[in-house]
């Protein structure tokens, strides 16, 4: 099965959904409520923001280690400041399996992104202690800190600085709202940033012998195609530039002549409309590619109807499942930008890009969701993610990776994302299921 042949599809599925109860349908009532406090302390304007190594990831944190204590479970916080929940205190030299995702989200998103893997994994575990069933390989949950990347423009900040990955440039990001650098926010959540500045693997991944996350969709597939859960195949890698700045020369509008202007939005504009003609032509030879430009501005301080803009900032990710084709994309992001400064007689300068490779998701995880699937009466077919998860970080890693995927409607990173919570209730039951039939 390829890893992604499924992104882009429409269309309705055969597949009926099955109308027999969820195994765990019983938490119904204690997953609505958990995700009803979540919400409630991190409402925004709109939607709710828990914003990376902060004050309303940490709250969530506490909210989810609070119902952990009232249910008899251990818990600990990691080197990195992740948050992890046990059934008792497991052995240093025990492998386990660890069910992880994050608790923090964009700027006014949705409440469950993130947020629902790190439920089902509370709630798998709960079901585990209140009935006195012992799995075959031990179990942890781990809430990861800071897996968005809108606060300070790179991902999976608790997944790297656990894996010794959090390079020292990504340490001294800037936080969007209070401009502090990003070891300092994990400095205040107790983070030993000492180890995580020289690179240290702060966790033994050789004792980790699966690395599960659920987590909502966040594209329009599973509705499409009439699927309430889902095992994925693999994650898209990327390559984000947070800041890219097009310098060119302001003038008077009326006055400066199209060939003696240097206008940085027409030039910008021309850059964006040549990726875009890239990127229909991957997709014609069976590339895989998205590209989005989600920052674009002017100088608040200087534009005008009547004045050439002398400057523009904007941001530039491209997500593939093939690493050839992000090196591509970049190399044709600088080739253009120097076919453009010459035309049009400005510059462009680059902010270090962040990276993220591609990760494929183990088979042999994908196959026993499937089958738990079908156990659970449920229909089977595995879809790849077009968005970046923790769980990439930990394929990465050499860790045996699954996800599994629960419907969710109107897209995600917005306060409109819909998730029913009969879906969640079958994920949950899917994603129990795997981990307690797993052996070694």
């Amino acid at each position: 099965m390829s890893v992604m042949n499924n992104i882009g599809t429409s269309g309705t599925s055969p597949h009926p959904v099955p109308r027999n109860p969820a195994s765990l349908e019983h938490y119904t009532e204690e997953a609505e409520q958990l995700f009803a406090d979540l919400a409630e302390l991190s409402r925004d304007v709109a939607g709710v923001s828990r914003p990376s190594y902060g004050e309303a990831e940490t709250r969530a944190f506490e909210l989810v280690e609070k119902f952990a204590h009232k249910e008899g479970l251990h818990t600990y916080r990691d080197n990195a400041a992740n948050l992890v929940i046990e059934l008792e205190e497991t052995p240093p030299d025990a492998e386990y399996i660890l069910i992880g995702s994050h608790l923090d989200s964009v700027p006014q998103g949705g409440n469950y992104d993130g947020a629902a893997g790190v439920i089902a994994g509370l709630l798998c575990l709960t079901e585990i202690k209140r009935t006195g069933t012992k799995p075959k390989i031990p179990v942890k949950v781990i809430a990861l800190r800071g897996e968005e990347s809108a606060w300070f423009g790179a991902c999976y900040l608790g997944s790297k600085a656990l894996l010794g990955k959090l390079e020292e440039s990504e340490q001294e990001l800037l936080q969007r709202d209070d401009s502090r650098p990003l070891k300092e926010h994990m400095a205040d959540c107790g983070a030993d940033v000492e180890r995580i500045a020289r690179g240290e693997l702060l966790i033994n991944i050789s004792k980790i012998k699966a690395f599960f996350e659920l987590h909502i969709e966040q594209g329009p597939v599973m509705t499409a195609r009439n699927l309430p859960v889902a095992a994925v195949t693999g994650i898209r890698g990327n390559i984000r530039h947070r800041r890219i700045k097009c310098i060119g020369e302001a003038g008077h509008s009326g006055a400066v002549p199209r060939w003696l202007r240097k206008d940085a939005v027409f030039a910008t504009a021309e850059l964006i409309t040549r990726i875009d003609d890239h990127w229909t032509t991957i997709l014609q030879h069976g590339g895989d590619l998205v590209a989005t430009c989600g920052i674009l501005s002017t100088d608040p301080q200087h534009h005008a109807m009547s004045r050439i803009p002398g400057e523009v900032t904007f941001s530039f990710e491209a997500r593939s499942q093939y690493e050839h084709t992000l090196a591509a994309i970049e190399a044709l992001l600088h080739s253009e930008c120097a076919t453009i400064t010459h035309d049009r007689r400005v510059k462009f300068e680059f902010d270090k890009p962040v990276k993220t490779p591609p990760a494929v998701l183990d088979q042999g995880i994908v196959d026993r969701i499937n089958n738990a699937c079908i156990a659970e009466g449920l229909p089977v077919e595995a879809i790849p993610s077009g968005a970046g998860h923790d769980a990439s970080l930990f394929a990465n890693a050499g860790v045996a990776t699954g996800m599994i995927f629960v419907r969710n409607r109107n897209g995600s990173h917005n306060p409109e994302e819909e998730m029913d919570m009969e879906d969640f209730i079958r994920g949950l039951s899917v994603l129990h299921r795997t981990i307690t039939e797993f052996s070694l």
